[in-house]
C-alpha cells in the first residue's frame, strides 16, 4: 500500500482547512505547514507521499523549498504540486524547471486536485518502492514493520528498523553521522553523534543470524560515517 500522507504548505488557514477536509474525505492523512521552515522539518520527519506547495510563503518562497527538496537525494523523489495564483507562462516554466511535478492555479476545484494527486502517486516510483525492500534474502516490509532473512523473521528495535529502512532505500552512498541523525531521527531531534554508533552496533548484531549474516552490509566509511552496500557481500 502506497503512503497516503499529504503535506499542505500554505500560509492561508482557510485554504489549508479546505484542502484538509477534502483530502480527509478522500481518505488521505494530512500534515500542515504555513512556512518553509516548518514544511522542511515535516518533510524530513514525516516523509509525506506528496507535497502541495504554495508559491508565496512567509520566510521564503515555495520555489526555494522546492529546489531544496529536489537537490537532496532523500527527498528528491517526493512529488510536489505547486499551488499558486501566478498564471504567467514564465512562472509556470520556472516552477516546472525547479522540479515541480504538477502546477495548479488558484482558485481550483478540490476534486480536480485530488485526481491529480492520485495520478501522481500511481506513477511515483518512490512511493511504489516504499512497501517492500529486498537485498538478497533480506526483506524489509514497511507496512507491517517486519524484517525477514531467508523467510525467517528477525527482531530489532524501532530505531534500528528505521535506520535499516533508510539504508536500504539509499544504498551505495556514504552518510555522515549528522546526516543519519537528520534523516532517521529527525531534523528537530538533538542527540549526540555517538548515538548513531550505538544503533549501528545493534543493527549489525540483529543482522548477524549465523548462517545468514547480513551485518557486513553496513559498512564503516573511514573519515565519513556509514554506507549500506551489497557489493562484494551478496553475489548477483
Amino acid at each position: 500500500m502506497v503512503s497516503k500522507k499529504v503535506l499542505i504548505v500554505d500560509d492561508e488557514f482557510s485554504i489549508r482547512d479546505m484542502l484538509r477536509m477534502a483530502l480527509e474525505i478522500a481518505d488521505f492523512e494530512c500534515l500542515e505547514a504555513e512556512n518553509i521552515q516548518d514544511a522542511h522539518r515535516l518533510v524530513v520527519d514525516e516523509r509525506p507521499a506528496i507535497v502541495l506547495l504554495d508559491w508565496m510563503l512567509p520566510g521564503g518562497s515555495g520555489l526555494e523549498l522546492l529546489r531544496r527538496l529536489k537537490k537532496n537525494d532523500t527527498t528528491s523523489e517526493i512529488p510536489v504540486i505547486m499551488l499558486t495564483a501566478k498564471v504567467a507562462e514564465d512562472n509556470v516554466i520556472q516552477g516546472l524547471d525547479a522540479g515541480a511535478d504538477d502546477y495548479v492555479t488558484k482558485p481550483f476545484a478540490p476534486r480536480e486536485l485530488i485526481a491529480r494527486i492520485k495520478a501522481l502517486l500511481r506513477r511515483s516510483v518512490g512511493g511504489e518502492q516504499r512497501d517492500r525492500l529486498e537485498v538478497g534474502e533480506l526483506v524489509l516490509d514497511v507496512d507491517s514493520r517486519r524484517i525477514f532473512v531467508a523467510n525467517s523473521p528477525i527482531e530489532m528495535g524501532p530505531t534500528e528498523f528505521n535506520l535499516l529502512q533508510f539504508f536500504m532505500s539509499h544504498p551505495e552512498r556514504a552518510y555522515t553521522r549528522n546526516q543519519l541523525l537528520d534523516h532517521v531521527w529527525g531534523a528537530n531531534v538533538y542527540v549526540e553523534e555517538r548515538t548513531v554508533d550505538v544503533h549501528i552496533r545493534r543493527l549489525r548484531k540483529a543482522l548477524d543470524g549465523g548462517i545468514h549474516n547480513y551485518s557486513d552490509l553496513i559498512q564503516t566509511v573511514r573519515g565519513t560515517g556509514y554506507r549500506f552496500s551489497a557489493k562484494g557481500v551478496i553475489s548477483e
